[in-house]
């Protein structure tokens, strides 16, 4: 594929080139080569439902048809973490079909990919190819949450590197909190236990009684029960079954009221939903990943996954990789503390060693705040990339809203990230002029999941 250089660059990262802009040159290229063919491709989750994203790709014989394949397996990808499944159905060339089941395979290169989707859905991930015409139409899921704000409700928001909470009466915060945690390298899950139990417990002394209890966490969670999440991946594998993807099962136990789990990102959806009035609405919480939710035109999240810390927006030959997945220039390498750590060294700045990472990112705040060029330029970078990246997200959301939170945005450097973002979609993407871009207020900024995250639970009130 074509790697277009993008006409405002990050001022640190001169080889990023965007996914967005790859992928509209290709398909120009191929409308220009006489229509192409038609490419459909299927992504079956659970229950059964199915999504459907259509597309063209270059016919047989064509100079450039083999550009195809790296094409279609970055858009798979990018399906895969957005959507979600466990089975994949190409609908077209059959030289296609046979490339990406080669590649997301045990032993291909997106084996983690394979063997992720397999365990979350519980059934052994495939790709299968038929005929475009042959793809059956798609069976999309779409269900209301939140937005419950009676009564005395916790809403507990569990990030990488810091836990928050909230104490919310009748909707409005009474006190909220955070602290700092390393959840990912710790293997006791009693330690998890421990620091969300003790969470709550904080919460609840703050109203006079608890009437449900609202997470949002990172990760994937069906029924309550987590599937996978980064933030228990050193717990061995066995005390995760039996102690981790219960856990929030056996908290509400403990505490005897409604309790809600939700994935972060549809959570910073849902809080951007709540405080704008609005609805098509894309949240991106900036934290120590990249959290996404979406919720569509109707006020509801969609079953999606959204995980769209994996899915890829930089396709440079030189971009990081990121070290879960063993992918390169994936979303949580570009919009999260991680992007401004990485970043840190090309701005000459040179962190603490053998700090947490949070409190490495607080260091880059500190010094933007104290008006350090250095550090602007990192917030800048990440303006550049979001501005991109908003345009690639457009072409597979129904987008009107875009809100943008998380520790990264705390601050001056939020404000420079929004300007940068707006600054790339003014110029570049005139097309796209009907989404906005926001930032919640500071407050809400740094603790809005959790506010949002308690009216999860429909609780019964006096």
């Amino acid at each position: 594929m074509e790697l277009i250089t993008p006409e405002i660059t990050p001022p640190l990262e001169d080889s990023y080139r965007p996914a967005v802009l790859a992928n509209r040159s290709f398909c120009s290229a191929v409308n220009e080569s006489g229509g192409g063919l038609p490419l459909r491709i299927l992504l079956e989750r659970g229950g059964g439902a199915t999504s459907v994203f259509d597309t063209y790709v270059f016919a047989a014989g064509h100079p450039r048809e083999q550009e195809n394949l790296r094409y279609v397996e970055r858009l798979v990808k990018f399906l895969l973490w957005q959507r979600g499944g466990w089975r994949v159905v190409i609908g077209g060339p059959q030289a296609i079909a046979e490339h990406i089941k080669q590649v997301y395979s045990p032993g291909g290169a997106r084996a983690f990919d394979y063997e992720f989707m397999g365990n979350v859905y519980g059934h052994r991930f495939t790709v299968e190819a038929c005929g475009a015409d042959e793809i059956e139409d798609p069976k999309e899921t779409a269900v209301a949450v939140g937005r419950h704000t009676d009564g005395c409700r916790i809403g507990f928001d569990a990030g990488a590197s810091d836990w928050k909470v909230a104490a919310v009466i009748d909707g409005e915060s009474v006190f909220s909190t955070e602290t700092p945690w390393d959840p990912r390298n710790n293997s006791d899950w009693r330690y998890h236990y421990g620091h969300i139990n003790n969470a709550l417990k904080l919460a609840a002394s703050k109203m006079p009684h608890l009437d449900g209890i609202g997470v949002s966490s990172a990760g994937i969670y069906i029924d309550n029960q987590a599937m996978a999440a980064s933030l228990f991946r050193g717990v061995p594998k066995a005390d995760f079954e039996e102690h981790v993807k219960p856990i929030f099962l056996n908290i509400q136990k403990e505490w005897g009221v409604p309790l809600e789990v939700a994935n972060d990102g549809d959570v910073t959806a849902l809080a951007g939903s709540m405080s704008l009035g609005v609805n098509r609405v894309l949240g991106i919480a900036m934290g120590s990943s990249e959290a996404a939710g979406y919720v569509d035109a109707s006020g509801n999240i969609t079953g999606w996954l959204n995980e769209l810390a994996f899915a890829p927006v930089d396709y440079s030959p030189s971009a990081p990789v990121d070290e879960w997945s063993g992918d390169s220039g994936v979303g949580a390498l570009y919009f999260s503390q991680q992007a401004a750590i990485r970043l840190a060294p090309k701005a000459g700045i040179a962190l603490k060693e053998g700090s947490m990472p949070g409190d490495k990112l607080a260091e880059v705040q500190q010094m933007m705040k104290a008006g350090d060029e250095r550090a602007a330029a990192i917030f800048e970078s990440i303006g550049v990339y979001l501005g991109y990246t908003v345009a690639e997200y457009a072409s597979f959301y129904d987008l009107a809203h875009v809100l943008v939170l998380g520790r990264v945005t705390s601050g001056e450097g939020g404000h420079i990230i929004l300007d940068t973002a707006k600054r790339v979609l003014e110029k570049q993407f005139p097309d796209l002029d009907d989404i906005s871009v926001n930032l919640p207020d500071e407050k809400s900024r740094r603790v809005g999941q959790a506010v949002a995250a308690a009216s999860l639970p429909e609780v019964a009130t006096a």
